[in-house]
């Protein structure tokens, strides 16, 4: 990160969503996803040492069952009644947790107390949440007072670390005004937004269609629904909660589609750089568990985008802000001018 004396001309942003098994519990168990859940933590230390490496701000957005050391804690932090009672019983992580290990020794797949202290130990890194429980907001079976007693308590549980949480990724991106209003009553100030596109926009699953999938898919290769960046002038002075919008998913390796990874390459270089020259934001994301398969294929990969942000940085003088950092910035402030975010003045 920039520690020079002019303003912020353009920011690269990097959000991961931190759940492990919690994320995809709906979809696979640890058996059918278990290669992935594997090889997160060598991934997350992999991650870890690019960010130290190029000195990149990152945010993560972690399920709060994740902080839990023990598996009693998993359901003292919500009562029964305000627990989400989802039509679709298996997008509720309290009936996985029934068959969770006793602490993270015995199920690393559930569990992640050490991970969460070692990215604190790295610079720039900042510990958001993707709720308490992976919440599904527009979901049938479940209302906004269940949720907010959801964020409630991964305020709660962070809190018992020591960590105040300033921003959230909604899992499955799914929101809508009145969560959105949430936020600013429990005092989270930051969400990650979809970008304006039709095929990005929040829906539930049900109205999750291949169509919508295979846009994003395309989207991910080729400029086909547009760069996906956002003038930093027109995201000032927003009020809270504050929107550091989304530009597009990192995609990880396959090796069915590998034949493709330049494509998706020059795709995400050729944002980034149209962000540094026109003074925009370029926000990236996916999941570490993205990572758990072909660890090495994808932490190359991830170097070079790195490598390109580094050259953007010295030739543009592109900043790495995590969403806490882009936030403050964007937030609407009296005495702005003064404002400055770990020295990169506005």
């Amino acid at each position: 990160m920039s520690n020079g004396s002019g303003p912020v001309k353009s920011i690269f942003t990097i959000s991961l969503d931190f759940e492990l098994h919690w994320g995809v519990s709906d979809r696979h168990t640890v058996e059918t996803y278990g290669l992935n859940l594997r090889n997160t933590r060598r991934a997350i230390d992999g991650m870890l040492e690019l960010y130290k490496k190029y000195n990149v701000h990152v945010t993560w957005a972690t399920v709060g069952m994740l902080f839990c050391r023990k598996k009693e804690e998993l359901f003292s932090y919500v009562t029964e009644e305000m627990r989400p009672h989802y039509t679709v019983k298996s997008f509720s992580n309290y009936t996985v947790a029934e068959g969770a290990g006793a602490d993270e020794t015995a199920d690393p797949f559930h569990f992640a107390p050490s991970v969460l202290e070692k990215i604190r130990q790295v610079p720039g890194q900042e510990i958001g949440t993707h709720t308490f429980s992976h919440y599904y907001t527009l979901e049938d079976g479940q209302n906004p007072e269940q949720f907010r007693a959801d964020l409630q308590a991964a305020i709660r549980i962070a809190g018992e670390y020591g960590i105040k949480l300033h921003s959230i990724v909604f899992p499955r991106m799914q929101y809508d005004e009145r969560y959105i209003q949430i936020l600013k009553e429990v005092g989270i100030s930051y969400y990650r937004g979809s970008q304006p596109v039709l095929e990005y926009a929040p829906v539930s699953r049900l109205l999750e269609t291949r169509k919508r999938r295979m846009t994003r898919f395309l989207d991910s290769y080729i400029n086909y629904k547009g760069r996906h960046l956002y003038p930093v002038k027109d995201l000032m002075n927003q009020q809270l909660p504050v929107n550091v919008p989304q530009s597009l998913f990192l995609r990880p390796f396959s090796n069915k589609l590998s034949f493709l990874e330049f494509m998706k390459l020059r795709r995400i270089k050729k944002q980034m750089t149209k962000a540094a020259q026109t003074g925009s934001l370029y926000h990236l994301w996916w999941h570490p568990h993205n990572f758990g398969n072909n660890v090495e294929k994808n932490m190359k990969f991830l170097e070079e985008i790195l490598k390109h942000y580094q050259y953007l940085s010295g030739k543009y003088g592109m900043v790495s802000l995590n969403m806490e950092e882009a936030g403050k910035l964007f937030e609407s402030k009296p005495a702005y001018a003064a404002h400055s975010v770990a020295g990169v003045p506005v």
